[in-house]
């Protein structure tokens, strides 16, 4: 007897599936394997200006659709999210494959192009924010707009015609008929590990991420009064080739013997990070939200 698929019927959408060594793919790839339909997003052109270069998006569906169980489905979408416009109509489109979307995973990021405290320009900080940070929360926005009862969304638009006034207040909480019995909805998203010392050299990357850990408290109490749970996930530093030498983006002077003093002498692997957000993902993981975690081994700790 072959124990259920945990995420059968459900439809998940990943950000970031364009390099088969990256993490969205290894997370893509887990989320199929536990039953799940599989929509996911790239943008090739962001890897084509990156030392590791870009990926055959052919061999990246191949891939995640072979892990695929039976009654499955999966769809990938191409799709800039440096544009505003563009977090509502990937959600929308996500929400196409199957008719509706149970897990979103904001695993996009922008690399490349960062620099120090005194190389920065609002230019600079502005294209990390609007990619890492703005996208991140308008595709949140519209994955739990999407999950709200529609009977609840149109009286509180009666009750408040004047956009202006809209909005929440301080202090205002969503309304909520009723406890849920299960969750209406999971979404994870990927920080980095500014909190446990330095990344220098990253000061516009750090700030972006440095956003969504902060404020991941705050929008897990709003999402959980629609039974949404957020957790945020920080795996530490994870190679998929910015530190192979051939294809890395920064110094590797003294990396193997930094290594050998850590827990388990070397860093994650995307499967690392595949492996927790797949058990966030089922029922097993429903009694985790509004955390900040950091998965990295130890790393941290060294």
């Amino acid at each position: 007897m072959h124990a259920p698929l945990p995420l059968a019927g459900r439809t998940a959408l990943v950000t970031g599936v364009s390099r088969r060594r990256g993490i969205g793919y290894a997370v893509a790839t887990k989320l199929a394997e536990l039953g799940a339909s599989i929509v996911v997003h790239h943008f090739r052109p962001h890897d084509l200006d990156q030392p590791w270069g870009g990926d055959d998006l052919d061999a990246v569906r191949a891939g995640i659709r072979s892990s695929l169980t039976p009654g499955a489905a999966m769809d990938d979408l191409n799709a800039d999210l440096a544009d505003p416009a563009e977090p509502a109509r990937v959600i929308e489109a996500a929400r196409g494959l199957t008719g509706d979307l149970d897990l979103l995973v904001c695993n996009h990021a922008r690399s490349g192009g960062d620099g120090g405290i005194l190389d920065m320009t609002p230019e600079r900080l502005d294209a990390f924010w609007d990619v890492n940070t703005r996208s991140t929360l308008l595709l949140t926005a519209a994955f739990a707009r999407a999950k709200r009862p529609a009977a609840r969304a149109g009286a509180r638009s009666e009750r408040r015609a004047d956009a202006s006034t809209a909005a929440l207040r301080p202090g205002e909480r969503i309304h909520r008929d009723a406890p849920f019995t299960e969750p209406q909805g999971r979404v994870i998203w990927m920080t980095s590990g500014q909190v446990h010392g330095p990344m220098r050299g990253e000061v516009a990357y750090a700030t972006s991420k440095a956003a969504l850990a902060g404020v991941t408290a705050t929008v897990a109490a709003e999402l959980l009064d629609l039974g949404i749970l957020l957790t945020t996930i920080d795996p530490g530093p994870v190679n998929t080739g910015y530190l192979d030498p051939e294809t890395a983006d920064r110094p590797l002077e003294g990396l193997e013997a930094h290594l050998a003093t850590t827990p388990f002498g070397r860093v994650g692997r995307p499967t690392d990070v595949a492996e927790l957000i797949g058990w966030l993902a089922t029922p097993s993981g429903a009694w985790n939200t509004g955390q900040v975690i950091t998965s990295d081994g130890g790393f941290s700790l060294r």
